[in-house]
């Protein structure tokens, strides 16, 4: 059986663009794969400073994975601080990766776009310590979107980089990227993202969830005019979950005229309740269930462990420190 490994940080409240782009992806690959899973709270510090808030996101990712349907006992589910053999790892690969590699991975240029002008060693090591994440576990696929392609490349080049230096130790793995995975619009049309106060929260209270749909930004198109579906962001989220029919349905009522926005924005908070409803039931009987969740990211530390564990001694006995 073929093992995958990928990581997701702790920042913040899982929202549909979380799910379709990766949550999703991750539960239905653990029926065919061995499945390794981390909380990337080492990569969370980068931008979380408080130590109240890190505790918070990172327990509450925990329980909206189990809620979702993460199955502990097909996947290795854990902290990433959890394992020293992360960080361990990385100062290995930061030794023997050159600078101007590193300068040339999309977080910084990102960073020096934007201007940042007091960009931390942690965001500029980024990348060497998603190649040590990724490298410990000897995947064999790496599931990522288009956009975080080339951290799966750089654990590639690092890995070819090490073998060659001290000899055969790291496998190289492969980016899976699924190609039908849509970009999921926002409430203002942008790509849906925390970072744009723009998204639409998996676990928020029936009314948060209501706002955050009611307030869907659509065109000035009167009530009676016809409309067009395919440029209609409500619409455009309503396809993502809706069944074939359904989608022909609501298109027939965006062209006929005589139906408001807002009755399209109900017909898909109907549509996210719906879908949605088991998960949100059992999220709120998970959180308070702190033993039970942190006993699963426990025993999932020491399955990841034993993987991790294994593979640094291979290399540090490559390199002379055993």
């Amino acid at each position: 059986m073929k093992r995958i490994l990928s990581g997701v940080q702790p920042s913040g409240k899982p929202h549909v663009g979380n799910y379709l782009g990766a949550i999703r992806q991750h539960i239905e690959m653990q029926k065919d794969y061995e499945c390794f899973l981390f909380i990337a709270d080492l990569h969370a510090l980068t931008t979380v400073r408080d130590a109240e808030l890190m505790r918070k996101q990172s327990y509450e990712l925990a329980v909206a994975y189990l809620a979702l349907g993460l199955d502990p006992k097909k996947t290795a589910f854990f902290k990433q601080s959890s394992l020293p053999e992360h960080a361990e790892l990385c100062w290995i690969f930061d030794c023997i990766t050159k600078m101007p590699f590193i300068e040339r991975a999309h977080a910084w240029k990102d960073a020096q776009a934007k201007g940042k002008k007091e960009v931390t060693v942690g965001l500029f090591n980024y990348p060497v310590l998603m190649s040590a994440d990724i490298l410990l576990y000897q995947p064999d696929l790496v599931p990522v979107g288009k956009d975080q392609k080339q951290h799966v490349e750089i654990a590639r080049d690092i890995a070819t980089n090490f073998n060659q230096t001290f000899g055969e130790t790291f496998k190289l793995p492969d980016a899976f990227i699924k190609e039908d995975v849509a970009v999921v619009p926002g409430t203002d049309g942008q790509k849906m993202s925390k970072s744009y106060g723009n998204t639409i929260d998996l676990f928020g209270t029936d009314a948060e969830l209501k706002k955050q749909v009611m307030g869907i930004i659509t065109d000035s198109t009167p009530l009676e005019e016809p409309k067009n579906p395919e440029t209609c962001n409500v619409f455009k989220l309503y396809k993502l979950f809706a069944d074939k029919k359904e989608i022909q349905e609501l298109a027939a009522k965006y062209k006929a005229g005589g139906m408001g926005y807002g009755d399209a924005k109900k017909t898909l908070l109907s549509k996210l309740m719906e879908y949605f409803a088991d998960a949100r039931t059992k999220y709120n009987e998970l959180l308070p269930k702190k033993d039970y969740v942190y006993g699963i990211l426990e025993d999932g530390a020491k399955r990841a462990k034993k993987v991790a564990a294994n593979t640094l001694e291979t290399a540090k006995k490559k390199i002379g420190y055993i």
